[in-house]
C-alpha cells in the first residue's frame, strides 16, 4: 500500500518561518466556525454513524461532482447502492482527484480523525471502510466527539426564520462545552419570485402567529422571528443571493407588488428587485437595531441542470459560479444603510473570483472607524475555499485592505468531518507570511507576525462576534 507522505508535519509549509508560525502560533488556536450548515439535532443527540459513507459522503456535493465527472453512475452517488459500494466508488475516484482540493481534504481528514496515513484508493477501500466503521461505533466518534477532536470552541449553524430552534434550546441547557449558535437566513421570504413563495408565507404565518395579508404583516412576522432568534442567542444573519439588488420604490408600490404576488400572479423582474430592495433595507435596519452581524454570500448560479434537478431536487450538486454584476447596487444598498446610520457589521463573500477586488474595495468604503474591521471581505467560499482561492482572497485583502483585521476561515459545511479545513487554511496562511519573511518582504519579527496570525485564526472572530 502507498504511504501517505505528503500529509506530514510540515504539509503545505515551505521554509522555517512558515513552519514556526504554524506550529508555534496557528495550530494551537481554538476554532470558531461562524458559518456552517451542521444539523443541530445530531449534535444534541450526539449521533453516531454506522459507517464512513453516512458521515463523509452523504450530502457532500464536492465528492458527488467529482464522481460524476469520472463517469460514476448516480446509483453509487445518491442512488440505492449500499454504503459500502458507494464508498468503494468514492475511494476509486480519489486517486483521480489529484490537484483538486478534494485530494488534500480527503487525506487530511483521514489522518486527523482516523489516524489513517495511507493514500486512499479502491485497493484499500475495504480496509478503510472497516477500520472507520469500528472507530465510528465508539462513543468518542459521536458528533460531539468529532467536534472536540478538532478543538472547536464555537460554531454557528444557519436556520430559516420558521425554525423552532428547539434543538438549539435544549443543547444550550446541556453541559456540552462547545457553544452552538445559529444565523437567521430569510432568503425564502426575500425571493418573491420563487414558485413556492406563497406556500412559504403560509408556513411563516403559522410559525409567527401573524396573518400575512400585507407587506407590513410580512415585516411584522419577520420581526417577530428576529426577536425569537435573538432570545435564543442568535446575533448573526446570513443571505445567499445572486446579487444585492437596489431599486427603490414608494411604499404603495411595494404593497401593490406584494398583493399581486400573494394573489398568485407573477411579477416582473423590476418588481422583484423593488420588493427585495425594500425588504433587505428593512432587515438591515433590524440587524443594526439588534446589534447583529449580517452576512451576504453573493454570486452562485444555482440548479443549472434542470433534467437532474427534476430527479434529485435542489442542492444536489448542480450549482456553479455566476457572472452577476455586483458593484453598483451593492454600493447603493450599503450606502443607504450607512446614510441612515443603520449599517451593522457586515461580511461580504463572493463566489466569482473576478469579484475579489470589487468586494475587497467595497468593504473599505464603509469601514468608518467605529468598529475594527466593521465591513469584512469574507473568506474564500464554496468553489474558492481551496489553496489557490484562499491565497487569492488573502492577497487581495492584503493589497486592498487590512489583513490584520480579518476574521478568518469557516467551513460552510454540512459534514462533521470538515473541520480540518481550518488547519488547511491556517497552513496556507502561515506559508504566505513565512515565504515573505524568507524573501525579506516582512521583518523577522516572529513574535509580532505570530500575533497577527493568531488574530486572523481566532482572536479577531472572537472579538468581532463578541463570542
Amino acid at each position: 500500500m502507498s504511504k501517505n507522505k505528503f500529509i506530514a508535519n510540515d504539509f503545505l509549509l515551505q521554509g522555517k518561518y512558515a513552519m514556526e508560525l504554524y506550529h508555534e502560533y496557528a495550530s494551537k488556536m481554538p476554532i470558531i466556525d461562524y458559518h456552517n450548515h451542521l444539523p443541530v439535532q445530531q449534535i444534541l443527540e450526539d449521533k453516531t454513524y454506522d459507517d464512513i459513507t453516512e458521515v463523509w459522503i452523504a450530502g457532500d456535493h464536492y465528492k458527488w461532482r467529482a464522481m460524476r465527472a469520472l463517469g460514476v453512475d448516480e446509483k453509487y452517488i445518491t442512488g440505492d447502492a449500499s454504503n459500502r459500494e458507494k464508498f468503494q466508488k468514492w475511494a476509486g475516484t480519489v486517486p483521480y482527484t489529484v490537484r483538486n482540493p478534494l485530494y488534500h481534504w480527503t487525506h487530511l481528514e483521514l489522518v486527523r480523525y482516523f489516524n489513517f496515513h495511507e493514500l486512499l484508493s479502491d485497493k484499500n477501500a475495504d480496509t478503510v471502510f472497516q477500520l472507520t466503521k469500528e472507530k465510528l461505533a465508539t462513543g468518542e466518534y459521536g458528533c460531539r466527539g468529532l467536534l472536540e477532536m478538532m478543538n472547536v470552541e464555537v460554531l454557528c449553524t444557519t436556520e430559516d426564520p420558521t425554525d423552532t430552534l428547539v434543538y438549539h434550546q435544549t443543547l444550550g441547557q446541556s453541559d456540552f462545552g462547545i457553544k452552538v449558535g445559529t444565523a437567521f437566513r430569510p432568503d425564502r421570504a426575500i425571493l418573491i419570485g420563487n414558485e413556492d413563495y406563497n406556500n412559504y408565507l403560509d408556513v411563516l404565518e403559522e410559525t409567527s402567529g401573524t396573518q400575512i395579508g400585507t407587506y407590513q404583516d410580512l415585516c411584522d412576522a419577520l420581526l417577530d422571528r428576529l426577536h425569537y432568534f435573538k432570545v435564543n442567542g442568535c446575533s448573526i444573519s446570513d443571505h445567499g443571493l445572486s446579487y444585492i439588488p437596489f431599486e427603490e420604490a414608494a411604499p404603495i408600490t411595494i404593497e401593490a407588488i406584494f398583493q399581486k404576488r400573494r394573489a398568485g400572479k407573477m411579477i416582473s423582474p423590476i418588481e422583484q428587485e423593488q420588493f427585495m430592495t425594500a425588504l433587505l433595507l428593512f432587515l438591515g435596519e433590524c440587524y443594526h437595531e439588534m446589534g447583529w452581524v449580517q452576512q451576504f454570500h453573493l454570486g452562485a448560479l444555482r440548479n443549472n441542470n434542470r433534467r437532474m434537478g427534476k430527479v434529485l431536487g435542489p442542492d444536489t450538486g448542480w450549482d456553479s459560479i455566476g457572472d452577476f454584476k455586483q458593484a453598483a447596487t451593492l454600493s447603493r444598498f450599503l450606502s443607504k444603510l450607512d446614510e441612515n446610520n443603520t449599517l451593522s457589521k457586515t461580511i461580504l463573500y463572493n463566489l466569482n473570483p473576478s469579484d475579489n477586488e470589487v468586494l475587497a474595495t467595497m468593504a473599505g468604503n464603509f469601514n468608518d472607524g467605529t468598529v475594527k474591521g466593521k465591513v469584512q471581505f469574507g473568506s474564500g467560499w464554496w468553489f474558492l475555499d481551496q489553496k489557490d482561492g484562499i491565497e487569492k482572497q488573502l492577497n487581495t485583502l492584503s493589497n486592498m485592505g487590512m489583513i490584520s483585521t480579518f476574521i478568518g476561515m469557516l467551513t460552510d459545511s454540512r459534514s462533521f468531518l470538515s473541520f480540518p479545513r481550518h488547519e488547511y487554511f491556517r497552513r496556507i496562511l502561515c506559508n504566505l507570511f513565512g515565504a515573505e519573511i524568507q524573501r525579506g518582504e516582512l521583518p523577522t519579527d516572529i513574535k509580532w507576525i505570530g500575533k497577527i496570525i493568531q488574530d486572523i485564526c481566532y482572536n479577531n472572530a472572537k472579538e468581532y462576534f463578541n463570542f
